[in-house]
């Protein structure tokens, strides 16, 4: 993503109403925020308390061997499947890093991107680490920007197909019905065919929007992002099915974890902590048991989340030291 020069728009005749709407957003947007945060918390604490914490530690303990060895196994080929967009932003940009050092900055900020936020794991730590390395902020940006977009590119097909096949079901007192999810569900399938399309039809392959260059990849590169953002998406979706013990369809399971993605991101919580078990137990929790279902979401966590970030970290601490030496 290369930075460029945009020419300077009109200003709009209606310009003082507008700033006026700017000025009273830039006034109310803290509160607003704070207050958001609030009944967030709120309702995570009355969620908490309705939890029968020792059914949580009891189902913990029961959970097999066997599959906690499985979703070990699934949590690996994931963050392989995820680094690999890395690999592609490597080809893209045409950049001449060794393999290895590239999945291991993409770890790295994976793992800090799932527990810490998009803007310290996604972004900052691949600014830092790539341009230690030798990377141009310009190369690095244009691989982050590719990673971003295949990461969103996978969900937007796989969920738009959950969606449209009528397989996720909100709890009745939610105000979205089956028709509008459905419509939804189109319009994210349509987004991906549009993105396809452009890529392998498009005369123009670049664009400028707010100053920023923006340029398609080839339609093969736009398949692979495809291809390797669902498979890593339904890894996601099979580990927690896993842990589940297989006791809910597949499909159900995906399609919660696809919601409670999203609704991480939409509310800012650092590793979606509260928000994932929310919409699970919203979704699926009149066909489990609450504690069934946070036993295996705890797992998950420490599975995909704790333990590949302690990994990170080590590694990130040794890439300082020999950067310091």
């Amino acid at each position: 993503m290369s930075a460029g020069l945009a020419p300077a728009a009109p200003a709009p005749e209606d310009g003082e109403p507008t700033g006026r709407l700017a000025r009273l957003w830039a006034f109310a947007r803290r509160p607003l925020i704070v207050l958001f945060f609030l009944g967030v918390a709120a309702l995570l604490v009355s969620q908490a308390r309705q939890i029968d914490w020792a059914e949580v530690s009891q189902a913990l303990r029961r959970l097999p061997t066997f599959t906690l060895a499985a979703a070990l196994a699934l949590a690996a080929v994931s963050y392989l499947t995820y680094t690999s967009y890395d690999l592609l932003g490597r080809a893209w940009t045409r950049h001449t890093l060794p393999r290895r050092q590239t999945l291991g900055v993409a770890f790295i900020s994976y793992a800090f991107n799932l527990n810490l936020g998009a803007l310290v794991g996604g972004m900052a730590f691949r600014l830092r680490l790539y341009t230690r390395l030798g990377l141009s902020q310009a190369r690095t940006l244009k691989v982050l920007a590719l990673s971003m977009t295949t990461n969103w590119l996978g969900y937007a097909a796989l969920a738009g197909a959950l969606l449209l096949a009528d397989v996720v079901r909100l709890p009745t007192r939610w105000s979205m019905g089956p028709l509008a999810l459905q419509l939804l569900g189109a319009a994210l399938i349509s987004v991906v065919l549009a993105y396809g399309l452009a890529c392998a039809f498009s005369r123009r392959r670049r664009f400028t929007v707010r100053g920023h260059t923006l340029e398609l990849p080839s339609a093969r590169l736009a398949g692979l992002q495809l291809l390797l953002s669902m498979g890593n998406w339904l890894l996601m979706g099979l580990l927690v099915h896993v842990l589940l013990q297989q006791r809910l369809p597949w499909a159900e399971v995906q399609g919660a974890l696809l919601m409670a993605a999203v609704a991480g991101v939409v509310t800012h919580v650092p590793a979606g902590l509260g928000v994932l078990e929310a919409v699970f137990i919203a979704l699926l929790g009149r066909q489990l048991p609450h504690g069934e279902i946070l036993a295996a979401l705890l797992a998950y966590r420490v599975i995909y989340y704790l333990a590949p970030l302690g990994l990170a970290t080590a590694w990130h601490l040794r890439l300082e030291a020999q950067a310091r030496r």
